[in-house]
């Protein structure tokens, strides 16, 4: 039986998550990791991106920093989260797999780690007004979700389409005092979305703080996110090494749209090659369908949303419209350090189609009780094509849990076995 870390032993978790930076992949001076990064941003934003660039490494180094978001992750958002071994998952897949539960979190995902951390950020900062964008709604929801917490101003922006699919998420970030704002251009999704947020912090750049809830978007905000999400990896280590006498799984699966996730799984494992990466993107109905959101398949290096990475674009560079059942995956790229991990080969990216993640997604709530989120269902989809070996150790990070996509796999049907077997 896993034991619950001490108080110190959890605050030194937390210490060295924020704090310690892989020697390969950290982020340069300037923002880049490889050829990808930067701050591409309108000259309105230049003040404000620009104080958060010259402060932010040094704020969340503070030791009341520190102190106060390790006590909130511990009490509030009920961290440390569990690593469970899935014993009927792994009997089947003949491997051993363990599922990092960020379901469990208080709220539902992983973002809240994120949030928690950037509150305290603008707070030191003097904002006193919060905006956000989100796709499936689970950034959405912990936004506000801190916002009432502090006593902020929160308004968030979603896209009219993923609006009316996320409707149980949306009816929460109003019950918690959020302003929803729908996006109406292009898609109505996540893109568009960001796209009227960034417009909002342009035109309110005193007063408001951005709370970007993946590692897109100008730098510093990558690093940052990343910083904030790594408390999962080094989490995994601890509880690996208390399970299995080792820090290290064989793999690491976890689903990318942003990539905030897959990040947080992947951090503190990046300068430890005999760690197999393993990112999953949204392949929609089939990538050479024109329907799909498998950025690294589909895409190629540009400027999206104040950073150089991978998008899907049109020979002109216009950006071309995603799809995916999954409203978190609904993106036309990918994160900068995603993108230099795939440029790199650090990392495996791979698409999983809409219905191979219904049906694993499914499959988990038959097998193991756990209805997890139709983002987290991608990396699922993935298990039956790694071939693990039966004494290795396979890591996945189940990033939401499925009640806000209940709706979608009611209607998805009833097949629940992958297909292989």
């Amino acid at each position: 039986m896993l034991k619950t870390p001490s108080s110190s032993v959890f605050a030194s978790i937390i210490a060295t998550s924020l704090t310690r930076t892989s020697e390969k992949f950290a982020v340069s001076n300037e923002g880049y990791y490889g050829d990808f990064g930067g701050a591409f941003i309108p000259e309105m934003l230049y003040p404000n991106v620009e104080h958060l660039r010259s402060v932010y490494a040094e704020i969340i180094a503070e030791p009341s920093f520190q102190a106060e978001f390790e006590a909130l992750l511990r009490d509030y958002v009920g961290r440390p989260t569990p690593l469970y071994l899935a014993k009927r998952l792994s009997e089947f897949y003949k491997t051993r797999i363990y599922l990092k539960r960020e379901d469990l979190n208080h709220t539902g995902a992983h973002k809240i780690n994120n949030t928690v951390g950037q509150v305290l950020v603008a707070k030191r900062l003097g904002k006193k007004r919060i905006i956000a964008e989100t796709g499936a709604g689970q950034h959405g929801v912990a936004t506000a979700t801190v916002c009432a917490l502090m006593g902020l101003e929160c308004v968030v922006y979603m896209g009219e389409i993923d609006i009316a699919r996320q409707k149980p998420n949306v009816e929460r970030m109003k019950l918690l005092g959020a302003k929803i704002v729908p996006a109406m251009s292009g898609s109505k999704t996540l893109k568009d979305a960001t796209n009227e947020a960034m417009r909002d912090w342009i035109s309110n750049p005193e007063d408001t703080h951005y709370i970007i809830g993946s590692v897109v978007g100008p730098h510093p905000y990558p690093d940052m996110v990343s910083r904030f999400q790594s408390v999962i990896s080094e989490e995994i280590k601890q509880q690996l090494l208390e399970m299995e006498g080792r820090t290290n799984p064989d793999y690491v699966l976890a689903c990318v749209g942003g990539g905030s996730n897959a990040i947080g799984a992947f951090y503190h494992f990046l300068d430890d090659e005999r760690v197999r990466l393993v990112a999953l993107e949204a392949g929609g109905k089939g990538v050479d369908t024109g329907f799909s959101a498998a950025t690294t398949a589909l895409g190629k290096p540009g400027v999206l949303h104040g950073s150089r990475t991978f998008l899907m674009q049109t020979p002109d560079g216009q950006v071309v419209e995603p799809f995916s059942i999954s409203a978190g995956l609904d993106y036309p790229g990918i994160g900068p350090i995603h993108a230099h991990l795939f440029a790199s080969k650090r990392a495996e990216f791979h698409a999983v189609t809409d219905d191979e993640a219904m049906q694993a997604g499914k499959f988990l709530a038959r097998m193991e009780g756990i209805i997890p989120a139709l983002e987290t269902a991608h990396a699922l989809a993935h298990l039956e094509k790694i071939n693990a070996k039966p004494h290795e150790i396979v890591v996945i990070n189940l990033s939401g849990r499925g009640d806000k996509d209940l709706q979608t796999y009611i209607d998805g049907g009833q097949e629940a076995r992958p297909h292989k077997h």
